[in-house]
């Protein structure tokens, strides 16, 4: 029954848009929102809160409607400072950022935000399921298809696996860089829309590179319910999470690390130049696996918005309340939710130019649509990497290299942290070349 469950918790994001779904779907999913809705309300009980202020409405006519006027968008302009210790001394060497500083903001994460990684994590034990040669476009590749097996014979009533696929040129004469996307999983019915661009991994391909894909809802679902089940769930023993336990985005970059482990040991494959990369909520997960696990050569993060690199002081679009509520809690650890009520925006002792602090010094580029993709406040992420320019001088590198908001197709790409803001909404396609131009450039793959 279990597995069953999780299946469906799998499945469910893209159930709910469905067109047309059978009596026993709507029943699953009116199930999995009721659990959703019990282990948030029971996660508020913990916290001590009665109620939580209402997230924003992304129809300009509802209730509540998300705010899109700049004059009023920077309700609290000044940012939480970068190179002050906790104690409120300057940080001035790298020696002081590396040893001091820094840690003491991926604590500040780990207790506020994303959720504190247990020790002890499970092993995983990487399977090769099967090994193709095909064409990907003009180009012959090998693909590989792993599970990655969890250990969990101390709860042996919650399995895990990781699912993973490795595509590379068939004719390698050196390890190559790899492109390791968070994938979506559409079911059986669901047409995403068509597209006349070339698809990543030939792209990826066609530079002799290699494409991988990670599932994440494999081995973590994307809903409240799933808390009890997948990773999360088995290091819990199915018990629900406390306040400063690990939520999704924190699990779903473990899992992107356990695949980096994988990949270390591929002979095929330079595991010093693997790229991790995520559109929309995986944006954020990709945001946060750059943060964790400075392995991560470089990243495409993509209109990754509230919890990802977006200001979450900024009055924009989506806001903290958005995800802070019933149906995105579970991306974030319990203890964000007070900065929803009773705490505010304000309280937050870090913000997401924190964030892209610990993912420097190295290159990373943001990718962002224009026209249908303010929800993700376009703007609010570009001034985090502004935010993030001390610490990547501090590390004697430039980090973006700007201050003025660029021009819609305009390439920003002279320092570490490239920006480009494409002019077809909520979706990669546009940017793609430009992320394999920039991390060739950035990592002197050419």
């Amino acid at each position: 029954m279990k597995k069953l469950c999780f299946l469906v918790y799998l499945l469910l994001p893209m159930l709910v848009f469905a067109q047309q779904r059978t009596p026993e779907q709507d029943s699953l999913i009116a199930q999995t929102q009721r659990k959703t809705k019990a282990d948030h309300a029971d996660m508020l009980q913990q916290l001590g809160i009665k109620e939580l202020r209402p997230g924003r409405s992304g129809n300009p006519n509802g209730t509540n409607p998300a705010n899109y006027d700049e004059s009023k968008a920077n309700p609290f302009p000044n940012l939480p400072e970068l190179l002050t210790l906790n104690n409120g001394k300057k940080v001035s060497t790298k020696k002081q950022w590396e040893y001091h500083r820094r840690p003491e903001i991926v604590k500040i994460f780990d207790e506020e935000i994303y959720g504190i990684t247990p020790e002890n994590l499970p092993k995983v034990n990487w399977v090769l399921q099967s090994t193709k040669n095909e064409k990907m476009g003009k180009y012959d590749v090998n693909v590989l298809t792993y599970k990655g097996q969890v250990d969990n014979h101390l709860y042996p009533s919650i399995s895990v696996n990781i699912d993973l696929t490795i595509t590379l040129p068939t004719r390698i004469k050196k390890p190559v860089p790899v492109v390791m996307e968070f994938a979506f999983v559409f079911p059986p019915g669901f047409n995403p829309p068509p597209s006349n661009e070339i698809p990543w991994k030939e792209q990826v391909i066609a530079k002799g590179w290699g494409a991988a894909v990670i599932i994440p809802a494999s081995f973590q679902a994307d809903n409240g319910a799933g808390l009890t089940e997948g990773i999360i769930g088995l290091v819990n023993k199915g018990k629900r999470r406390s306040p400063s336990d690990w939520g999704t985005l924190k699990a779903w970059a473990w899992g992107a690390s356990k695949a980096l482990d994988l990949m270390e040991t591929i002979p095929q494959i330079n595991a010093e130049k693997v790229a991790i990369m995520g559109h929309s909520r995986f944006g954020k997960a990709a945001a946060v696996t750059m943060a964790y696990d400075t392995r991560f050569a470089t990243g495409y993060i993509a209109s990754s918005g509230e919890g990802g690199l977006k200001l979450h002081r900024r009055d924009f679009g989506e806001i903290v309340e958005n995800i802070a509520g019933s149906g995105l809690y579970h991306w974030m650890s319990g203890s964000f939710l007070k900065y929803a009520g009773p705490k505010g925006w304000n309280d937050l002792p870090i913000d997401a130019h924190s964030l892209i602090s610990l993912i420097a010094p190295r290159p990373f580029f943001i990718g962002v649509g224009n026209n249908g993709d303010n929800w993700t406040d376009p703007k609010g992420m570009f001034m985090a990497a502004v935010g993030a320019e001390p610490v990547y001088q501090l590390m004697g590198k430039t980090g973006i290299g700007a201050t003025e908001f660029p021009a819609v197709e305009q390439m920003i790409d002279w320092g570490q942290i490239g920006f480009r803001l494409h002019p077809k909404g909520h979706v990669t396609g546009p940017n793609w070349p430009s992320f394999i131009e920039f991390m060739a450039k950035k990592l002197k793959l050419d």
